[in-house]
């Protein structure tokens, strides 16, 4: 008996230390937070076998039993590729249904998708190409980041800014300084390799007096390469975008120093991206369209132009009703409603939304469940809801997952509006000939221009100006979306702006009506806005509103 019992014991330990193998799946993920080092085996001091990204999850097939660390999967085999420190990462599932594992992983392990061993790619500092460095090996001696803060290339907030690293981040500790109370950080990123950190910004493991002491206060920048500019021209509907004229683009160097003015810089978790159309020219240019935000109500532009391709005839009373409240009131049950009337029911609506934006060309702006009436009473969708998969950088945004928007998608879907509603023309005729007519568009627009919030876009502007928009904001993010029809030309502009938790209303609207100001005073030099106007956003009143009377009549032609 005793045999027996030692025998099953043995099993039992063999069960538990064996490695891990790719067939035994146990329905636990994880995705990093920004981004996290994978590891030979379960210690800092391991080697880096490779890196994992925000964005993806990665299936966790072992875990250690005696330290806080994952083994990470191949999330198309399993296949162990690295381990990771728990805390930089967000779990999904019970951890603790997942075995214990002692394996040890081998760089070849790892997919090229998932991590990079050897990187070559370059960082961008104040618009300069810098080159990284090749890692040495590691100190023992490592920081966790206590909140989002700044590396930068030498030991005082004078020097340039490298890279940001943000709560949770775990670095190699590679020197002290003997004067300041700055520690030096391996980055493989900044030009040799090595950034610095207040010393107080970091949880210290170990003893950093062991580590080689620092006394140099010189740290001059290597000879740097120009790279592109941060303004870029866009397209989407052809290979080749309109040239932009210089007075365009310095408008565009405008409006992002504004931006960073503001605050809002894209290598922080506080940031802001803008498209601009000129719809006479089809000039446009943007910033920050490869960021992913959550939709808010500005995807109900979406739903709005999806309800007009399926619709044969003007809308009814009650269709006509729904349309106002959702534009004007961005009241969330008429949106639903929308929804149903495109779909039969909400969920399946959204999915039409999703498959209208794809036909179009968007690949980074999709609805697929209703929106949120009572977050107390979340329903429960009659079928499995499945995201799309997009290129747009979630990583610091952490967008609603099942409503998201980039800036040049939702300002290319206005512009075609725009041209299918006074120029007969555009993708959105030519992609869907037999759906929309001219007059339709000119309905989508009108409903649209009566969205009067007195804030946002509307008030960089003179009073009286025509905004065709829908603005929508969460706790943190806050957009507008709009086509702006002035005496010196007519454009579309999208802003939106996040930051993490709450963004503050006193920051948000000044700027974007700032931001429409300085447009709309490059449109009309001889005639300037001295000032935005300053209004309250007032209760939503349709009573005795023309709106729903236009939207149903056949010969609108507003």
């Amino acid at each position: 008996m005793q045999r027996l019992k030692a025998y099953g014991l043995l099993i039992l330990l063999a069960a538990i230390l064996l490695p891990v193998r790719a067939q035994q799946p146990t329905g636990v993920t994880a995705e990093a937070i920004g981004q996290a080092n994978l590891r030979a085996v379960p210690d800092v001091n391991a080697a880096l076998v490779g890196q994992i990204q925000a964005g993806t999850r990665y299936p966790v097939v072992g875990r250690s039993e005696f330290f806080p660390w994952l083994l990470l999967g191949d999330p198309a085999t399993s296949q162990p590729i690295g381990w990771v420190f728990d805390q930089l990462v967000t779990v999904f599932g019970n951890v603790g249904a997942v075995p214990f594992s002692t394996l040890e992983v081998g760089a070849s392990a790892v997919p090229t998708q998932a991590a990079n061993t050897t990187p070559t790619a370059t960082f961008e500092v104040f618009g300069v190409a810098l080159p990284t460095a090749t890692p040495s090996a590691a100190s023992g001696v490592t920081g966790r980041v206590t909140g989002e803060i700044n590396v930068r290339y030498g030991p005082g907030v004078d020097f340039p800014r490298v890279g940001v690293a943000r709560e949770g981040e775990t670095f190699e500790i590679t020197g002290w300084h003997t004067q300041l109370p700055w520690l030096q950080i391996r980055y493989p990123t900044a030009p040799n390799g090595f950034g610095w950190v207040a010393k107080d910004l970091l949880e210290i493991q170990g003893d950093v007096f062991s580590l080689p002491s620092i006394s140099q206060t010189r740290f001059d920048l290597p000879t740097l390469t120009p790279t592109l500019p941060v303004v870029q021209a866009s397209t989407i509907f052809s290979s080749t975008p309109v040239a932009v004229s210089p007075e365009f683009r310095a408008l565009g160097d405008q409006l992002w120093a504004m931006m960073l003015e503001a605050g809002f810089e894209p290598e922080t978790s506080r940031l802001g991206a803008l498209f601009l159309l000129d719809l006479q020219t089809g000039e446009a240019i943007t910033f920050g369209n490869h960021i992913a935000f959550s939709g808010m109500s500005l995807n109900k532009i979406a739903i709005l132009t999806e309800l007009y391709a399926m619709m044969d005839t003007p809308p009814d009373n009650t269709e006509a009703n729904i349309i106002a409240s959702a534009m004007i009131c961005s009241e969330n049950t008429s949106t639903n409603q929308m929804l149903q009337l495109i779909g039969g029911d909400e969920y399946q609506g959204a999915r039409e939304v999703t498959a209208f934006l794809q036909k179009m060309g968007f690949t980074n702006t999709f609805l697929v469940a209703p929106y949120l009436i009572d977050p107390n009473n979340i329903p429960t969708p009659p079928f499995p809801i499945v995201a799309p998969t997009t290129t747009a950088d979630k990583s610091v945004t952490q967008p609603d997952p099942w409503n998201q928007a980039t800036v040049d998608e939702l300002g290319w879907l206005l512009g075609s509006v725009y041209q299918c509603a006074y120029n007969e023309s555009g993708p959105l005729l030519a992609i869907f000939p037999d759906a929309f007519t001219p007059t339709e568009c000119r309905q989508m627009l009108h409903a649209m221009s009566n969205n009067k919030i007195g804030a946002l876009i509307e008030a960089g502007v003179p009073e009286g100006t025509r905004v065709a928009h829908k603005h929508g904001w969460i706790d943190d993010t806050h957009g507008d979306a709009g086509i702006v029809f002035t005496p010196g030309g007519n454009f579309a502009l999208v802003v939106i702006l996040h930051n993490p938790t709450w963004l503050d209303f006193s920051e948000s609207f000044p700027l974007i009506a700032e931001i429409t100001r300085a447009v709309y005073n490059y449109y009309n030099p001889t005639a300037p806005l001295a000032e935005i106007r300053q209004n309250d956003v007032p209760e939503c009143n349709l009573l005795g509103n023309p709106l729903v009377d236009d939207l149903m009549s056949a010969t609108f032609d507003g």
